[in-house]
């Protein structure tokens, strides 16, 4: 699910998007009483392979009591319709602990779409969806396209999640949407078969940038001098204002991330990368790394040389070196994730909020930013 890609498409997409007409239709159905008396969604994408961290983060970990619904990652397709499951995805542990708090735990879903358009196999996709849920256990899927693009695209997927509903109308369903993805999510079609759609407002930083952004921005800052690379909705603000255009509010989870990048050869916010001019894509690739809150930034918060920022507008973090020396971080702590989630769920009215990844804030002890995502789902001041 964490990607970001197509970087020179997205305007262009988002502007495709722009000139069709609104308005919103039924979605899926009612929203479900939630699991442990929330009333907003509390998402968690959960990696199979967390178990194998140091320290791991397995079912045993998860603190069911602050979810609603869990999405397992990794499981994929082919072009056939072939599931492939790797060794160490089944986890019986983690549906029964989930079922008996009353979390739903969904199929998280990605592989070759175009492949499997193109071959006409989407009955076989469906039907080994469903006899892998049928067997282990699980109450749905969360499909994860990064991007529908063509035309052709657009249409399939509309196709793919109708086929998947049809198929086991007690699912729950729910797609991977980016602000960027633009013409290939045709939103007031899917809505008819999704529950609700989980926004990817992150990943404006990363390698594929030549400067150095905020990775989830709440507010955008006008000072940015590359809006560009995060253009169109380039913070929680913006995104909200789209989707809920063609979306109803409630059935929309805006997406939080556990995560930051590191970029090592830069000293302030929104700097250029020096090696950027030299790059094959004009980007900063190689020189930014990612790393999850927990075992690796949260030991950095205004330690180790470190000083933590916040910007005054986007309303995030970053750190920079104390001595001025190249070094910059983008990530969230505890305070802007709980602003991020209660800002989406309580002034944007929207259904929810969900992270990537779940075991990324765990640092052998505590999770500081499913805390403070929990917190501010119930309200909590």
């Amino acid at each position: 699910m964490k990607s970001r890609s197509l970087p020179f498409l997205r305007v262009a997409s988002f502007v495709c998007v722009g000139v069709i007409v609104v308005g919103l239709v039924p979605w899926a159905g009612a929203q479900q009483p939630l699991a442990n008396r929330l009333t907003k969604r509390v998402v968690a994408d959960y990696v199979y392979w967390s178990k194998y961290n140091n320290p791991p983060y397995s079912a045993a970990q998860i603190p069911y009591r602050k979810l609603t619904h869990i999405n397992h990652a990794g499981v994929s397709f082919d072009a056939t319709g072939t599931l492939t499951v790797p060794q160490g995805f089944i986890e019986p542990e983690l549906n029964n602990s989930a079922h008996a708090a009353g979390v739903k735990v969904l199929l998280l879903l990605g592989g070759d779409f175009v492949g499997l358009e193109a071959s006409g196999a989407m009955k076989t996709l469906v039907d080994n969806v469903a006899a892998f849920e049928r067997q282990y256990g699980y109450d749905g899927a969360d499909i994860d396209w990064e991007y529908p693009a063509s035309s052709g695209d657009r249409a399939f997927m509309v196709n793919l999640m109708a086929s998947l509903r049809a198929s086991n109308p007690s699912y729950v369903l729910s797609i991977d949407a980016a602000p960027w993805g633009g013409y290939g999510y045709d939103l007031r079609q899917l809505q008819r078969s999704l529950d609700y759609v989980n926004i990817m407002m992150y990943d404006c930083a990363g390698p594929w940038t030549a400067h150095g952004q905020l990775n989830s921005p709440i507010f955008w800052d006008p000072h940015d001098p590359a809006p560009y690379e995060c253009q169109p909705g380039g913070s929680v603000e913006q995104t909200s204002d789209y989707f809920v255009k063609q979306v109803p509010a409630a059935q929309l989870n805006m997406g939080t991330p556990f995560y930051g990048y590191h970029y090592a050869n830069i000293h302030q916010v929104f700097g250029l990368c020096p090696n950027a001019k030299f790059t094959p894509d004009g980007e900063c690739d190689g020189t930014v790394v990612s790393g999850g809150y927990g075992l690796t930034l949260k030991p950095l918060i205004n330690k180790n040389g470190w000083k933590t920022i916040y910007d005054p507008i986007a309303m995030v973090p970053y750190m920079l070196k104390v001595d001025g020396s190249d070094g910059y971080i983008t990530y969230d702590d505890a305070f802007s994730t709980y602003y991020r989630v209660w800002y989406s769920d309580w002034q944007r009215g929207m259904g929810g909020t969900f992270m990537w990844s779940l075991d990324a804030d765990y640092d052998g002890h505590s999770q500081d930013l499913l805390d403070a995502m929990y917190s501010a789902s119930t309200g909590r001041k």
